[in-house]
């Protein structure tokens, strides 16, 4: 017990993390900003950076050991999440690239946003874009047949007027004959 008091009373500090921690209390850092989080990432031995910049939907726990705070990014049309504590030894730093003012401590309705953003955007192309990609693929398609005029193809194209000539007359004939003819209940 004596030699707990006398370690309090020297003014020697011990490092219990790699990171400064008053550094990352003092980041002002708040939902709506985009940050910057540089991660070390370990492979094969070596230790390479690697940057994860997106929006901040929410920040918890304040300042205390357990804080924490998530970031958004669309990577390839895919949004992607993660969750940091504030004071990991894997984080190399935290660069706050943009400050924003929103209404909210919790932006996990960003979300439903974003996909509502999306759907709009696919409903909106199905309409419009397949009409003229199927009309210009159709044109392509059909080669340019160019009638030859030969003796065998004169008089057949000659016969098949005639003959819708003949069904004109016909059908206005019946028709003057209908009219002509008194209904069953007239008089003459």
């Amino acid at each position: 017990m004596i030699n707990f008091l006398t370690m309090n009373q020297s003014n020697t500090k011990i490092k219990l993390s790699p990171i400064n921690i008053e550094d990352r209390k003092n980041l002002d850092f708040k939902a709506g900003d985009t940050v910057k989080v540089s991660l070390k990432i370990q492979e094969k031995g070596k230790t390479r950076l690697q940057v994860f910049e997106g929006l901040v939907l929410a920040r918890k726990h304040g300042t205390s050991t357990g804080a924490s705070f998530t970031v958004r990014k669309v990577a390839s049309g895919v949004g992607v999440e993660k969750v940091f504590p504030l004071y990991s030894p894997s984080i190399d730093k935290i660069e706050i690239t943009k400050k924003a003012t929103v209404r909210r401590s919790k932006l996990y309705y960003i979300r439903d946003k974003v996909m509502k953003e999306i759907r709009r955007k696919i409903r909106s192309s199905r309409f419009i874009a397949p009409e003229p990609e199927i009309k210009e693929k159709a044109e392509e398609e059909k080669p340019e047949v160019v009638p030859t005029e030969t003796e065998e193809n004169t008089p057949e194209v000659d016969t098949e007027v005639k003959e819708e000539e003949k069904t004109e007359e016909v059908k206005e004939e019946a028709t003057i004959e209908t009219e002509e003819k008194p209904e069953e209940g007239e008089k003459k």
